[in-house]
């Protein structure tokens, strides 16, 4: 019995010792050693701030393959220390560490113009001028130079916008202070009286409507009372109607007068109908507030076209304290909590300021380009391609718009 019981206790060592040099074997073979030597590093390891960025950017040559590594963070500026597992030539997992730093050397995006013109004893408006930074919240941005409204000349500015990473913009221009011009003295000439031009919806309708596309409009209180029934007979299919707006920075929120009338005789008349809202959001809460606020002004009513967060208060810009990211991040939360209720969120904007405001989201776009043939060069889904349009149902100007229904561009 003895012997039996020691010859169990021999083959449970074994077995046991075949056990743990196994395990041996495999944590050997599996372990993750730390190791920079299989891999070389591109010269530059700096990348712009809110760029898409990659390891594979920065590894110049490398024995295997990467197999993860952590993510890089490029929307905050400095040094990362970022770690990366990869198989080397004998087809072992090493993890590699390399540092990245991420750099801002955008110039704040000033729009002043060239000249300003004012009469004695009144200030010029150079309150327009826009001073922001794709980084930074509150860059510095100061007028070097000085003018007297109250004698007559030609001043000679220098604009100075510099952000935190010492990235400096400088412009020269001028103040133009005149004497006022005297009624009494001003003969105005005669001219012809002439027509007032417009966009025919017919013409458009013509020209633009095929398979891919359909014809509408967008309203709000402006147009005041519209015939929807002769909108639907001159061939529009849908509507864009302003369900609201919001009074100003911080400002409560104000139904469109006009926002019930319009969209239950719109549907009445089997428009499609699509949302937009005018927002001064200068957070994300404020964002979602307002999302969230539009979602219950038109949750028993048919949308069958997206929801649009409409942001034109670029004069309010400078006095918001929010770089251009964060304005895009504003815009994104609205567009997220539209989404997050089932409609779809969607960005509205013109040429320029999409070009150089709202370059930091990933939203659908509604393009607003006042012209016969747009060369905006990235994806819409529809363009207001007017704001001078003419159809019949509406007494006044309306804008017309293009929808895209396979195609995003034009």
């Amino acid at each position: 019995m003895k012997k039996i019981n020691k010859k169990i206790i021999i083959i449970s060592l074994i077995i046991l010792i075949i056990i743990f040099i196994t395990i041996l074997i495999i944590y050997l073979n599996n372990r993750i050693v730390d190791d920079n030597t299989g891999f070389t590093l591109n010269e530059n390891l700096q990348t712009e701030i809110y760029t898409k960025a990659n390891i594979k950017d920065y590894i110049n040559t490398i024995e295997g393959k990467i197999l993860k590594s952590d993510k890089i963070d490029t929307t905050k500026l400095g040094k990362q220390e970022i770690s990366f597992i990869y198989l080397n030539k004998n087809n072992k997992k090493r993890r590699g560490t390399i540092q990245i730093e991420i750099k801002d050397t955008e110039k704040p995006l000033v729009w002043i113009s060239n000249n300003y013109t004012t009469t004695i004893g009144k200030e010029p408006n150079l309150d327009n001028i826009i001073c922001v930074d794709n980084y930074d919240n509150s860059p510095t941005c100061q007028i070097e130079g000085t003018y007297d409204i109250n004698k007559e000349g030609i001043y000679n500015l220098k604009y100075i916008a510099k952000d935190n990473s010492d990235n400096t913009f400088e412009k020269n221009f001028t103040v133009t202070v005149k004497e006022p011009v005297q009624n009494s003295q001003t003969q105005t000439p005669q001219t012809e009286p002439t027509e007032p031009t417009y966009t025919d919806f017919n013409t458009v309708l013509n020209n633009h409507k095929n398979e891919n596309t359909e014809i509408g409009i967008d309203v709000s209180k402006w147009q005041g009372d519209i015939d929807f029934q002769k909108v639907k007979n001159a061939g529009a299919s849908f509507v864009m109607i302003r369900v609201g707006s919001q009074k100003g920075t911080n400002g409560e929120y104000n139904l469109d007068p006009y926002f019930k009338q319009n969209i239950e005789n719109a549907l009445k008349n089997n428009l499609k109908v699509g949302i937009y809202f005018y927002s001064y959001a200068d957070s994300d809460e404020e964002a979602q507030k307002q999302a969230k606020w539009v979602i219950n002004q038109i949750k028993d009513y048919e949308i069958t076209l997206p929801v649009v967060f409409d942001f034109e208060s670029f004069t309010s810009f400078n006095d918001m304290e929010l770089s251009i990211f964060g304005l895009n991040q504003v815009a994104h939360s609205f567009i997220q909590t539209i989404n997050d209720a089932g409609y779809e969120g969607v960005l509205y904007g013109s040429k320029n300021y999409l070009n150089a405001i709202w370059k930091y989201h990933d939203a659908p776009v509604w393009l607003a380009h006042y012209t016969n043939e747009t060369d905006y060069d990235k994806e819409y889904f529809m363009w207001q391609m007017c704001d001078d349009g003419k159809i019949d149902g509406i007494n006044g100007y309306v804008d017309i718009d293009i929808l895209y229904k396979k195609s995003s561009e034009s």
